[in-house]
């Protein structure tokens, strides 16, 4: 074979691996093949690359990789997730990380500066992900790029925080349209004046301009900087240093890799094929490994054990390229961005009706995972994976692919693509053949290939289905016969499934509505999914088997349109099934006035660690430098969700590697158990566990990974117990925590019922799904001892400081005084490390305290997501009494929550459950019965709205079905129920300053609902399988802490004589702004600038005794603390300063310090006139309400169930706003966090709903299967508008709370989707009331727009399952 001839070259080991990282050289030592290019960034002290999930679906690992591609002469620029990166795959190659751009020092990277000061940044933790993103792009970029281009690249970054607004915004500047922004006017386009191609990221000539063919000397800079300079909207000038790529690379030669890694493992990195054929040979179980994208998650997550790793990365035979007469051939080594970029150029060059099949991959490759890993995965490692959900295989097999293999000798030979897939995870090659290319053909005239694909969340996601499809049409005798067809599924079996009985059908056919009829008939006993198939929603998998097809029909029919004789033209209405999806950008306004106080308070500033974190220099919890002798912790889990602990053998851990301590519950000091309000969590269990994750015992050695290891080598034996796995379960059983039932009331609901006034009265139930945190910083806790061990202190990621220092005490049996807890800041936090986190810092206090070492608790994301609670899951029961009118009159609701195995924060969120299950209606006479449900599943905890929000859904389901019964619009119904000032609640409170009648009318005005409402009536008559719907929600959110003691906040203001301040106070920051808010307030009572206060860190031998950072409130309590403060330091200084003998403050600083006055408070405020008595069940248990409202477009696909918001508009009542874009980015960043939980994230569990997981376990553990909304689900009109002159003189500085109150207004687009569902269900004929469970994901979507192709699988009232 004369492809294998072997230079000599190509085989010279080399062991001089080296890696130039923000353009410093560093040598890699043997060794380290176990590490992945993270681990080594954060090692070598590079901790702006975050670890948020391990399996590069969150982005906050992103760098970027550049090399000089040998064939083209030119540097290839590129973002990767370093997560899943091998350390050894970047050998030879330049990473520049997010500390390579810019820091505060030296000033800022001009992507970094328009994150910073357009508010882009919130908890910090994701944003160096998205600035490398975002800079990959810049570099890589022959133009500057489009704002779809943008977008697109951004599809692999995750944010919980912002709602992806100020991101887009921030990024947009880049785009063509803003080119003179970045570029300082001073070029036309990117041609400087002697011809050279200007950078689109610096601004300057460099050398991976377009038709490079050459690098020339003159053309590398040797200082290893380009300067840059950027002009801002505002005109002011950034001046900056770009890293060029280091001319030592280009000039360098690649050579073959030999290197080791812990465990025994084998890297090797082939020159070419012929030296890959015979390491294969020598070693038939190796892994070939291009992006490690699959083999990464293999051994991160699933723990398999590969010891030979072959890197094929240099291998110039995987790589090629080439075009023919009769199609192309690409090399298994390409990269599905290079391939995605090489098939649009055919596609621009080539006849149209040859394409058709490029077309598909391009277009099934655009939704393919996010840009980080499309730029590292390949086209074999794709195939070879055989994933039966591979979005390729199908369109490969349909396309009529052939696979060239090529074995250990150098023979080839060929395989069809539909040959290739044997059974799951299992293909046709033999150990010592590898895949060596795939051949395209080109498609004939009249043959169509189409992709299809359905995923929970359109960007970024694996398959539910997915689908290529083939037919080549023949004209015969005035009629199109099918002359060839092939159809095939992915995601409805072990392998990508060819539709063989279909295919047979179609061939020799006429083309027309009787043949798609009948093939459809076939389909559904051609691809069978059997009822307990791994994945579930089986009806709606079968039915989009059905729906593919009949797109794939109008598409043809429609392709075919006007060709001579083909008579199946597609109606107008039916045009909307195939209308491919194109994204418009995000449009947004955010409208708001400034009502200043002071010198601060009431201006829009900027985050005060914004530049900080798009630097990567803000430090998180595992930031933190680990002391020599410190150790890693990883904890022994509970298999089982209720289960007898038989023995356990330990023996193999205390052998394991690095293994420094092992703890159980006898080895604790003090107390055993603990809990937030009860204690009745065992921090290890002893004899009965009671969840799947529940904490047995931790593990200590010198690496995180070592400890990992020693903890899976724990064997326990277990004796199984009945589980209780759902509220239905809990109920039956009578499973409540004891001493959790509430009522409230009000009125008599049993009279009214009865009465001649109640016209109507309906019943039914109201499930509510759970939702994952996904704060993108994982838990993690630092513990030390101090003066040999009588002294405790921690790091930690937590929203309540003050209970870790408890916790800590009580289980090591210190007092509180000897433990102290410190927090910079935390990435993220929602409600999910308010009690949650405590327990963790308690676990990792035991070992770091009897070893006398530092320990280190961090957890992997899907531990995390398993161990760490959740928002609960509902169910109502409502029994709703009305007049024909739709007047409420009655409501008798009983509402369960899903505690999970301890009672932790569970009670209180019922309670405000309860409080809020009237949202903003007057109802005459109410009855609310709660209960708090035991169930096997580890404990469920605070999320923003804390019940709240499950509450109001239930009210308005019942509210929406009322409307459907009088034959009125829900909005009809919700405005006529409206309370008013002074109505009194259920609960015996009086309602005092309402807006909400204001905020409603202005809404309408705003979002124009009558003339969109007609639209989209419009839009439904002329659209058989898009449908759009509109909705407009009110909400009302009690502020204040709902237990009356954690209504209080201390702070201490220190002033120091150069006139800066010091605030330290009981609150921290986890993104919310709520630093800034507090600085501005005590700049405004001193009179002085912003940036003359500081605050430095949370910590609990300041302020004492805080509670949590939670329920919205810490804005207003720990404000009013740091005013007091303030007060009581001017009062001091008010009879020097009365004397006028100063100009500045700093001078009136001095002047005091030298009268010996102190410059040091600590302040104090308790929340006033409060109080709720359960006996009576009456009170003010709020101080005040904050009022919203929210508008919102949806449009979905009914034959899929995918959806997107067309529009959202949204205003609330936030008083007089302390900092109006702080407060903005908060309502955007809980309106999307809203719409992921009313329509995205789905939790399931093993319970009767999902028996295809094991009982008790949490399948959706990671981004992979739990998706929460990416940068395409941002809506694409987004208006956020906060109402004017509406001061709440109950608040600091007349301001409102934010942080809770707009979340439950997302459910504006669950009852946008579940309004084009009625559309779509009349349709059908079918005009009643229907329930829609949250999240109204594609599957619920689908499935309630009961038609043709459900038909077969469902009724019309069809519920797909829901773990609650």
């Amino acid at each position: 074979m004369g492809s294998l001839i072997t230079n000599e070259d190509d085989v010279k080991e080399s062991k001089d691996a080296i890696l130039y990282v923000n353009g410093v050289l560093k040598l890699l030592p043997d060794g380290l093949a176990h590490l992945t290019l993270l681990e080594y960034l954060r090692d070598v002290g590079l901790t702006g690359t975050k670890l948020g999930c391990g399996e590069g679906g969150c982005g906050a690992c992103t760098v970027m990789v550049s090399y000089f591609d040998q064939n083209l002469k030119k540097c290839v620029h590129q973002a990767i997730n370093a997560c899943l990166a091998p350390l050894y795959s970047v050998e030879g190659m330049h990473v520049i990380t997010v500390e390579g751009l810019g820091n505060r020092k030296f000033g800022l990277h001009p992507v970094q500066e328009s994150l910073a000061s357009r508010h882009g940044s919130q908890c910090g933790f994701c944003t160096p992900g998205f600035i490398m993103s975002m800079y990959a792009l810049l570099r890589s970029s022959k133009t500057p790029p489009t704002e779809e281009q943008i977008e697109e690249s951004l599809a692999g970054n995750l944010c919980r925080c912002t709602g992806y607004r100020p991101i887009l915004d921030a990024f947009r500047v880049f785009a063509k349209t803003n080119d003179l922004l970045y570029t300082n006017g001073f070029v036309s386009l990117q041609e400087s004046k002697d011809g050279e191609f200007i950078c689109p990221s610096t601004g300057k000539p460099c050398s991976c301009g377009p038709n490079k063919e050459t690098v020339k000397q003159a053309d590398v800079c040797h200082n290893g900087y380009k300067a840059v300079s950027y002009n801002e909207i505002d005109g002011s000038s950034y001046t900056n240093k770009e890293i060029i790529f280091p001319p030592q690379l280009i000039l360098r030669k690649s050579s073959y890799l030999r290197l080791n890694g812990f465990g025994g493992i084998k890297w090797h990195r082939p020159l070419s094929l012929k030296h890959v054929l015979e390491l294969k040979s020598r070693n038939p179980d190796a892994k070939l490994v291009l992006g490690n994208t699959e083999v990464g998650i293999e051994t991160r997550l699933k723990k398999i054990h590969y010891p030979v790793f072959i890197a094929v990365t240099h291998v110039p035979e995987l790589n090629v390229l080439t075009v023919n007469d009769n199609g192309i051939e690409i090399g298994a080594g390409v990269r599905l961005s290079e391939l995605q970029k090489f098939l649009k150029k055919l596609i621009e060059e080539r006849p149209v009706y040859e394409t058709s099949a490029c077309k598909a991959i391009t277009e099934q490759i655009k939704w393919f995972a996010g840009t980080q890993i499309r730029n590292v995965a390949s086209v074999g490692g794709n195939i070879c994976t055989a994933s039966p959900i591979s979005d390729l295989n199908p369109i490969w097999m349909a396309s009529g692919a052939k696979f060239r293999i090529v074995e250990g000798k150098g023979n080839i030979r060929e395989t069809f693509a539909e040959k290739f897939f044997l059974s799951y995870r299992k293909v046709d090659l033999g150990q010592n053949e590898i895949l060596l290319s795939v051949f395209v053909p080109w498609t004939r005239k009249y043959e169509y290939v189409k992709e299809f694909k359905q995923a929970h969340r359109r960007d970024d996601d694996i398959a539910l289905v997915n689908a290529g499809m083939r037919v080549f049409l023949e004209k015969r005798n005035e009629k199109w016969i099918v002359s060839d067809a092939c159809i095939v599924y992915g995601g409805v079996g072990p392998v990508s499934l060819s539709a063989v009985k279909t295919n047979g059908h179609l061939t020799g056919k006429e083309w027309n509505k009787e043949l798609l009829q009948d093939s459809l008939k076939i389909l559904r006993q051609d691809i069978l999914i059997s009822e307990d198939a791994p994945g579930g929603m089986v009806e709606f998998r079968k039915s989009l088997t059905l729906s593919f097809f009949f797109k794939f029909f109008l598409w043809v029919s429609h392709q075919m349109d006007g060709q001579d004789s083909f008579k199946e033209s597609v109606p107008v209405s039916h045009l909307s099934a195939i209308e491919s999806f194109t994204r418009p950008s995000v449009m947004s306004s955010q409208d708001y006035e400034v009502v200043k106080q002071g010198t601060s308070v009431g201006s829009a500033e900027v985050h005060m660690s914004a530049r900080l974190q798009v630097t990567g220099e803000a430090e998180y919890t595992d930031d933190t430098p680990m002391a020599p002798n410190g150790l890693h912790a990883a904890m022994i889990l509970s298999k089982k969700p209720h289960a007898r602990l038989v023995s356990i053998d330990d023996s193999g851990a205390r052998s394991s590697p690095g293994f420094a301590g092992i703890f159980f519950s006898k080895d604790i000091p003090g107390a055993k158990f603990t809990g937030p309000v009860v204690e009745d969590e065992e921090v290890f269990a002893s004899e009965i566990v009671t969840c799947v994750g529940q904490v047995i015992g931790v593990v200590v050695a010198d690496t995180h990974e070592n400890a990992k290891l020693a903890a899976r080598k724990v064997n326990i034996e277990y004796e199984v117990l009945p589980a209780i796995l759902s509220i239905k379960d809990a109920i039956k059983a009578k499973s409540f925590h004891p001493n959790t039932h509430r009522v409230l009331s009000k009125g008599d609901v049993e009279l009214c019922f009865q009465s001649d006034e109640c016209h109507k009265i309906i019943e039914g139930e109201v499930h509510i799904g759970g939702q994952e945190h996904f704060y993108l910083e994982p838990n993690s806790t630092f513990v030390w001892t101090m003066d040999g061990g009588n002294e405790v202190h921690m790091i930690s990621s937590t929203q309540a400081p003050q209970k870790h220092q408890k916790y800590v005490a009580h289980v090591l049996g210190l007092p509180m005084s000897k433990v102290v807890c410190k927090v910079k800041r935390i990435g993220g936090g929602f409600g999910g490390k308010e009690t949650r986190s405590a327990f963790f810092a308690a676990v990792a206090a035991v070992p770091a305290y009897l070893l006398d070492r530092p320990v280190k608790l961090t957890f992997d994301r899907d531990v995390d997501m398993m161990i760490s609670g959740q928002r609960h899951s509902f169910l109502g029961k409502y029994k709703v009494g009305f007049t024909n009118e739709g007047k409420v009159l009655a409501l008798d609701l009983e509402i369960y929550n899903n505690a999970g195995n301890s009672l932790d924060l569970s009670l209180a969120v019922l309670e405000r459950a309860m409080f809020h299950s009237d949202n903003v209606y007057e109802i005459p006479h109410v009855r609310v019965n709660g209960n708090v449900c035991f169930t096997n599943y580890p404990s469920n905890t605070a999320f923003r709205g804390f019940g709240g929000p499950q509450g109001m859904l239930i009210t308005e389901n019942w509210i929406q079905r009322i409307a459907m019964e009088v034959k009125k619009s829900p909005e009809e119904i919700r405005e006529m129920n409206f309370m008013s000032e002074g109505s009194i609640l259920h609960f015996g409170q009086q309602v005092q300053d309402c807006t909400l009648h204001r905020l409603w009318d202005e809404l309408k005005k705003s979002c124009n609902f009558l003339k969109v409402r007609s639209e989209v009536e419009e839009f439904n008559l002329k659209n058989r399988w898009k449908k759009r719907g509109v909705a407009m929600i009110p909400t009302k959110f009690g502020i204040a802490f709902t237990t009356k003691f954690m209504n209080q906040a201390g702070a201490l203001v220190q002033v120091y004589t150069d006139g800066t301040v010091l605030v330290t106070h009981g609150g921290v920051e986890m993104g919310q702004g709520l630093h800034t808010k507090v600085a501005q307030i005590a700049a405004s009572a001193f009179e002085i600038s912003l940036s003359s206060v500081f605050i430095s860190e949370t910590s609990t031998d300041k302020v004492p005794n805080a509670s949590p950072t939670a329920a919205s409130a810490s804005s207003d309590m720990y404000g009013a603390a740091v005013l007091d403060a303030c007060k009581q330091i001017k009062a001091r200084m008010d009879p020097i300063a009365s004397l006028k003998k100063h100009t500045s403050f700093v001078e009136l600083v001095n002047a005091c310090y030298f009268e010996r006055i102190d410059l040091s408070a600590h302040g104090f405020y308790i929340v006033p006139d409060i109080g709720f008595d359960w006996t009576t069940g009456k009170g003010n248990i709020f101080r005040y309400f904050t009022y919203g409202a929210a508008f919102a477009e949806v449009e979905i696909d009914t034959l899929t169930g995918d959806f997107h918001t067309r529009a959202a508009d949204v205003i609330l009542d936030l008083g007089f706003s302390i900092n109006p874009a702080i407060d903005v980015g908060q309502i955007e960043g809980a309106f999307v966090q809203g719409i992921g939980w009313v329509a995205l994230e789905e939790l399931k569990w093993g319970d009767d709903a999902h028996k295809w997981i094991p009982p008790g376990c949490l399948f959706t553990c990671g981004p992979g299967n739990y998706k929460i909304p990416s940068v395409n689900d941002v809506p694409f009109k987004f208006k956020v508008s906060l109402l004017k002159d509406a001061p709440n003189d109950k608040a600091v500085h007349s301001s409102k709370a934010v942080g809770e109150p707009p979340f439950f207004l997302a459910s504006s687009v669950f009852f946008a989707i579940k309004d084009a569902i009625i559309a779509a269900r009349a349709e059908s004929g079918s005009h009643g009331w229907f329930p829609l469970d949250n999240p109204a994901t594609p599957e619920r979507i689908r499935m309630a727009c009961a038609d043709d192709f459900t038909a077969p699988f469902a009724k019309a009232d069809f519920r797909p399952k829901l773990s609650v």
